[in-house]
């Protein structure tokens, strides 16, 4: 139970001001002793730049941090570690080639005689640390060789291994999947229970609910309310961190299907590593309906979506888009085509981070009419393309000539889910295409899905988020070790669901 005395830590008139925005509005927080405070909010609301300005990375220009009441200047990351604030990033900061107790020890190294690394002591203590709290990870596991919830642990010891009695998680269960989030909850009781102060950054209102003590809810850079977790709702949080009354879940009709747009017969799909990773996968996808594929992560859903957006090609079957051969098709023939794609991930292949807004949202399509006549840009279209789509799929935080790096991971998702439906494709993919959103954004996204699929649109849903596919799906396919081993209608329960997941059961369900 979290101590009710003084707080450990207290953010006090707090503003940090951006070129055109001001990112906190004299925001105020405490952190008591023992307890989880979750901080809630849409994308863009602050979040994130409050905590950055706790653990050093921005310099607030306006109010006061307070640690065991004294005041506390930090102007470096270094200086909150020294003050016993530890920070773990949405993308994590380790080093894939070097080992887990390499990674933890980095730049605070054990040493033998003061001169040489001493990394059997290094692995000791890594492992005494991770006894004491817990912790499931090998000392000497190559962080590349090691799944995501693990690596997510290893950047837990690095706080700990630092000595951090205040750890700032921001949306850590981003990634993850329902058994890592469980597993993490786990973990972040025991820390607790040793005396720690836990701030939790996260969308995810059940979550929140299972998770924290209190609850804080920021609206465009301003603190809408503090609120116990006993007594809140999911609907009231939502309507304090979007302004308005939210849908929880998506309402629509049933499916009206036509034609198979989508067709796909014994796909098999090897990794970079030249292992397969999709074994023997038919399915099909018609016009005017969702089909959702349900899975753990790691179990070829990235390597599926590859071969159907010509990333990858397949080492055996065939694809067909309307009735036409895509089997062997370049990316950008599948563009042509008419398939769109929302991509797992938005960094790596949504979107060029230095381009300006405008320039990712026709990234497409820059060399055609009306974008582009006789081989040169008008730039005027372009801009004028985006504020359009800017203003339609409500992005926030930047103007069309405004890096991609400057937004918020939310309203970066809106520009690619923009740029890919406004395309008007025949078939849409769509993976993770929720990932990092809030509330308010999430039921945005779900809406548009809709709306494909009552214009007679195919969509393909890829999501590892169960509450979405039970939402949004006609028809659930449910993929385990690269193979497709059941499939269920909307009626399902998240149990049968999880059993499927995990292998437990391998026929059709009705």
């Amino acid at each position: 139970m979290a101590d009710t005395a003084t707080p450990v830590l207290e953010l006090r008139g707090i503003t940090k001001r951006f070129p055109g925005v001001v990112a906190n509005d004299a925001v105020d927080f405490d952190l008591r002793k023992g307890e989880v405070h979750a901080l809630l909010g849409e994308n863009g609301a602050g979040k994130s730049t409050l905590m950055n300005i706790l653990y050093g990375l921005y310099r607030h220009d306006e109010g006061e941090i307070l640690l065991h009441g004294k005041p506390l200047d930090i102007d470096s990351p270094h200086e909150a570690i020294a003050a016993g604030i530890g920070m773990v990033h949405q993308h994590f900061m380790l080093i894939p080639v070097m080992t887990v107790a390499e990674n933890i020890v980095l730049a605070s190294e054990p040493t033998r005689g003061n001169v040489l690394l001493d990394m059997s002591a290094a692995e000791q203590r890594v492992r005494e640390l991770a006894e004491r709290f817990k912790f499931r990870v090998d000392p000497r596991a190559r962080v590349e060789d090691i799944t995501v919830g693990q690596q997510q642990r290893v950047e837990i010891l690095k706080a700990l291994y630092r000595n951090a009695d205040i750890l700032i998680l921001d949306e850590p269960t981003a990634v993850l999947t329902p058994q890592e989030a469980i597993e993490l909850f786990e973990i972040l009781k025991e820390l607790v229970a040793h005396g720690m102060s836990v701030i939790f950054i996260s969308h995810k209102l059940n979550e929140v609910l299972e998770i924290a003590d209190r609850i804080t809810v920021l609206r465009r850079g301003k603190t809408v309310a503090t609120v116990p977790r006993e007594g809140a709702t999911e609907a009231d949080l939502a309507r304090m961190m979007v302004g308005r009354d939210v849908l929880l879940r998506v309402e629509k009709q049933p499916a009206s299907t036509g034609e198979t747009l989508l067709h796909v017969e014994g796909l098999r799909v090897v990794d970079d590593r030249g292992l397969e990773a999709v074994r023997d996968v038919s399915l099909e996808v018609r016009a005017g309906e969702i089909v959702a594929i349900a899975g753990v992560d790691g179990n070829g859903q990235t390597e599926l979506i590859d071969a159907l957006t010509g990333l990858r090609r397949p080492a055996e079957g065939r694809i067909t888009v309307g009735g036409r051969e895509m089997t062997h098709a370049s990316a950008h023939q599948f563009l042509e085509e008419g398939v769109g794609h929302i991509p797992e991930d938005r960094h790596r292949r949504g979107l060029v981070l230095e381009f300006s807004l405008a320039e990712n949202l026709v990234l497409h399509d820059y060399a055609k009419r009306p974008y582009a006549t006789r081989g040169f840009m008008s730039p005027r279209r372009v801009l004028d393309k985006a504020r359009r789509l800017l203003e339609q799929f409500d992005v926030r935080g930047g103007t069309p000539s405004t890096p991609a790096s400057a937004l918020s991971g939310g309203n970066q998702q809106k520009v690619v889910i923009a740029r890919e439906v406004d395309r008007d494709p025949r078939v849409l993919i769509a993976a993770q295409p929720t990932r990092g959103l809030d509330v308010g954004a999430i039921e945005f996204v779900h809406r548009r899905l809709v709306e494909q699929r009552d214009a007679g649109k195919a969509v393909l849903l890829i999501s590892l988020e169960l509450d979405e596919v039970l939402s949004l799906a006609d028809r659930i396919l449910v993929i385990y070790e690269g193979r497709i081993v059941g499939e269920f209608g909307p009626s399902v329960t998240e149990e049968e669901l999880g059993i499927a997941m995990t292998g437990g059961r391998r026929e059709a369900v009705a």
